[in-house]
């Protein structure tokens, strides 16, 4: 009786995938023809407004069983692959190859991508400000050692724009060829890392050398060839380079988020963002006179526009005055805060838009 059950469920099954399926190549075949009237007008073929407003409409009419996360990390994939058959979409991030850069980049874009990773921070600005890339993805903020000061230097000049931003998750793990913790005699990785693992090494490696290097999955190579040696970085890293997972969930701080930004070409056509789901990042300097911070921020109070990060930034040719970068909710196209923008222009001695974007998810 159970051996019949189980045979006409999966022949179920069987009808449901071949209509999944179909539906597939019918969405597929659409998703071709947008990119072409998309390339014919010269427009961006990475639409992020249009991207996140579908995971929301998902989000808001799915009430089946299947978790809200795994729907996102299906049509995540859909999506992804449908973009790739419009036009190949190559995008940089901090590498090597499996850095926590690598995971944000996949996270937001999926697999369907030209992965190019690069050495520094600036390489990554300087791939796709040659057009080599179409996006760049770099780490913004760590909630536990603060802002990456590359990035922010690399926003002050850069002639592209924040077309998105990432939050992911930082678990770390310990990574080795060899099988036993007794057996490392040294442990390398990026000097973040290792400060966010550091009451955990020394509680079960006691004594033993931490070695900086220049990244996480740069550490994990170089373990590759040392069979006593350990390397702190993430679950990706060990599958790609055939690793062994000596410990996971390693990191100090179980709530550990790094932020990562998307930056690509300012967007030729609004990105469809006056959603009420966007946020922009902007730079301001002000003059070295009392109270022009707070001159500044009045328009945003008076507004009623929620802050979500203010930092300062010396001026390198001017001693002792500062830049501040900082986030909001809102997107530039909104009335309210084009209105708040025009005043604050009033208010400082220079504005830069770094961009608006989707608000990003936030791990919880």
């Amino acid at each position: 009786m159970k051996d019949e059950l189980l045979r006409e469920l999966r022949e179920r099954i069987d009808g449901l995938d071949d209509g999944i399926v179909r539906l597939l190549d019918e969405r597929t075949a659409v998703s071709v023809e947008i990119g072409r009237l998309k390339r014919e007008a010269g427009w961006d073929i990475c639409d992020p407004s249009r991207e996140e407003s579908i995971y929301r409409k998902l989000a808001q009419s799915h009430g089946g069983i299947l978790p809200e996360g795994a729907l996102r990390e299906i049509f995540r994939e859909i999506i992804s692959a449908s973009r790739a058959l419009q036009a190949p979409m190559a995008v940089s991030f901090l590498g090597p190859e499996a850095s926590f850069s690598h995971q944000a980049a996949l996270a937001h874009f999926g697999h369907g991508i030209r992965i190019v990773p690069q050495a520094s921070i600036p390489e990554v600005f300087s791939e796709v400000e040659k057009g080599d890339s179409l996006r760049g993805v770099v780490p913004v903020e760590n909630s536990a050692e603060g802002s990456v000061k590359a990035t922010l230097d690399a926003l002050i000049t850069t002639p592209l724009a924040i077309r998105g931003e990432i939050f992911l998750r930082i678990r770390q793990g310990l990574l080795s060829t060899c099988g036993d913790l007794k057996a490392i005699r040294k442990v390398y990785s990026h000097p973040q890392a290792l400060a966010q693992c550091r009451k955990w090494l020394q509680t079960h490696l006691p004594g033993i050398p931490l070695v900086e290097m220049e990244s996480t999955a740069g550490a994990a190579r170089r373990v590759l060839e040392e069979k006593t040696g350990a390397a702190v970085g993430s679950r990706l890293a060990a599958e790609t380079y055939g690793l062994n997972l000596l410990a996971g969930g390693i990191e100090d701080n179980p709530s550990n988020t790094t932020r990562f930004l998307v930056i690509g070409p300012k967007p030729e056509r609004n990105d469809g963002g006056i959603t009420g789901q966007g946020k922009t990042s902007i730079l301001f300097g002000t003059t070295h006179v009392p109270g022009a911070l707070h001159r500044a921020l009045t328009p945003f109070a008076a507004a009623g526009i929620n802050l979500t990060r203010i930092e300062s930034c010396p001026m390198r040719d001017r001693m002792w005055e500062y830049l501040f970068f900082v986030d909001f909710v809102g997107h530039m196209e909104e009335a309210g805060t084009r209105a708040c923008l025009k005043d604050l222009e009033k208010q400082t001695a220079t504005l830069k838009i770094l961009g608006s974007y989707p608000r990003g998810e936030e791990p919880t």
